[in-house]
């Protein structure tokens, strides 16, 4: 699976650990891809939340994961890229059920909610979860079709 992972300063340090976490584990293989930031240097996270985002819509990764302060703001943004689903997730369920339910192919995480421990227990769940469907597949396909509607300006 191509995953691309970004952040901005707040991020930083969770974005390493989720990183060193990710190329050890092994339950689901991963190239990692890593916009950044690198550095504890102020950044607007909303131009890495796009770049991921992007990644995701262009089909040049599978899935991301985002960090920022709260996980509000990435998610905020990544939901402007078309065809993003990106879903704020600060527990094992909801993080399970952003994929199964929701389809989401961006996970948001806020490194001053949670810590390192958790947010890998987070990423075990969401990473191997798959769109159950059923039910959700016509929730889903309404989703996009919004964003279609609203994309053509005729809302």
């Amino acid at each position: 699976m191509k995953l691309a992972i970004g952040c901005d300063e707040a991020g930083l340090e969770l974005k390493n650990v989720l990183v060193k976490f990710l190329q050890e584990q092994t339950s689901v293989p991963v190239e990692i891809t890593d916009f950044g930031v690198n550095s504890p240097d102020p950044v607007d996270y909303p131009d890495i939340a796009v770049a991921v985002a992007e990644a995701v819509s262009n089909h040049q990764a599978d899935r991301a994961i985002l960090i920022c302060g709260t996980g509000i703001g990435m998610s905020i943004t990544a939901n402007k890229v078309p065809g993003v689903r990106a879903a704020q997730a600060h527990d094992v369920y909801s993080a399970e059920r952003a994929r199964k339910s929701n389809d989401a192919q961006v996970l948001t995480m806020g490194a001053r909610v949670i810590g390192p421990e958790l947010a890998k227990k987070i990423v075990e769940a969401w990473l191997p979860s798959e769109f159950a469907g059923g039910g959700s597949t016509r929730k889903v396909q309404k989703m996009a079709e919004v964003e279609a509607r609203y994309r053509r300006g005729s809302a």
